[in-house]
């Protein structure tokens, strides 16, 4: 699913991470029988789920209050059906362990186990990590820009040119890390949606962010010239995922394309430069590409919690830690040459 947040490029394979409606779990005649036995019954074995009480087809959304659903359940969404399928799930693949066989898909997950109430909580750990690390590298931008580094004499602004865009970067990095958290939490409609539109709108900004660093555009109708056109896109696609059809081969397209682009602008940009904090960008680009390895190679999770994407997580985490080191390292470089220019 999607997570993704640090760099554009990195995006892209969260993006390509999507949710398939049938799986070999979730087809197994034997689950299935489950399933029926479980919303008849409201029992899984002997585990019986006291909110199947309140999913009978009498009950209403409309109807009286002690027919309605607990409102924790509600919002936490783990009604009798998702409880019966986690529960059949579980049942089902210690039943496949015995019998010495491996672990499948199920509604397109791998069968994790949940941890007071969490899908997956590993994913969960390692997405607010990140979220603690984009934070950081936030709040050191800045302190070095308004505390350490010369402010220009006539307005105390900073030198640095960028300014104002890594500040959006990093809000919207955050953003989408939190929607990550809590998708990983919960695997509803509204979470997945609001994390493929915060990584695609992650995706979108950095695409433009690196047209305007590698190409160094600092004149602002410049910058709207070639924002514009791309914030016009980005919207229409995610307004198209969210209000029309969430289409998952399309969306995979739009992420290749612009992840694909500015990775080769990134990559073009630390060839050609002799930024002195290069050597951070070429690391960032291919312990990307390796992390992105974890993406390709899926594999069931370790114990039940520790799966190929969560590690994809984990990865990202030295790796955002770094990509600000070589932001705040261009804010330096940059207000230097910027400060010699003004002597």
């Amino acid at each position: 699913m999607v997570e993704c947040r640090w760099l554009g490029f990195l995006v892209t394979f969260v993006c390509l991470v999507h949710v398939l409606d049938a799986s070999i779990g979730d087809s197994d005649p034997l689950y299935k029988a489950c399933l029926e036995v479980c919303t008849k019954t409201g029992c899984v074995g002997k585990k019986c789920f006291q909110q199947c009480q309140f999913s009978s087809d009498v009950t209403s959304p409309n109807g009286p209050w002690y027919m309605q659903e607990p409102l924790y359940l509600q919002w936490k969404q783990w009604g009798c059906q998702g409880d019966c399928q986690y529960y059949c799930m579980m049942e089902r693949e210690s039943e496949r362990e015995v019998q010495g066989k491996t672990p499948v898909k199920y509604h397109g997950k791998w069968p994790f186990r949940r941890v007071f109430g969490i899908q997956e909580p590993v994913s969960v750990a390692f997405s607010a990590l990140n979220l603690s690390m984009q934070f950081h590298g936030w709040v050191s931008f800045f302190i070095l820009l308004y505390y350490k580094l010369p402010l220009r004499p006539q307005n105390r602004k900073p030198y640095y040119e960028y300014t104002g865009l890594w500040h959006i970067y990093g809000l919207l990095a955050m953003n989408s890390w939190f929607w990550s958290a809590v998708f990983h939490s919960r695997d509803v409609d509204i979470t997945e949606k609001l994390d493929y539109s915060s990584a695609i709108a992650l995706l979108g900004y950095t695409l433009i962010l690196s047209i305007l660093r590698t190409f160094n555009v600092r004149e602002e109708a410049a910058r709207v010239m070639v924002a514009a056109p791309l914030i016009a896109f980005v919207t229409t696609h995610i307004l198209y995922l969210n209000f029309y059809k969430l289409d998952y081969g399309l969306n995979m397209k739009v992420c290749v394309g612009m992840g694909i682009a500015q990775l080769l602008l990134w990559a073009g940009w630390a060839g050609l430069s002799r930024h002195p904090s290069r050597w951070k960008l070429w690391v960032v680009v291919v312990g990307g590409g390796l992390a992105m390895l974890l993406e390709i190679y899926d594999f069931p999770p370790y114990k039940g919690f520790v799966d190929a994407h969560a590690l994809w997580h984990a990865a990202t985490i030295p790796l955002t830690y770094l990509w600000w080191s070589f932001i705040k390292d261009d804010a330096e470089f940059q207000t230097s040459v910027l400060v010699k220019k003004a002597k």
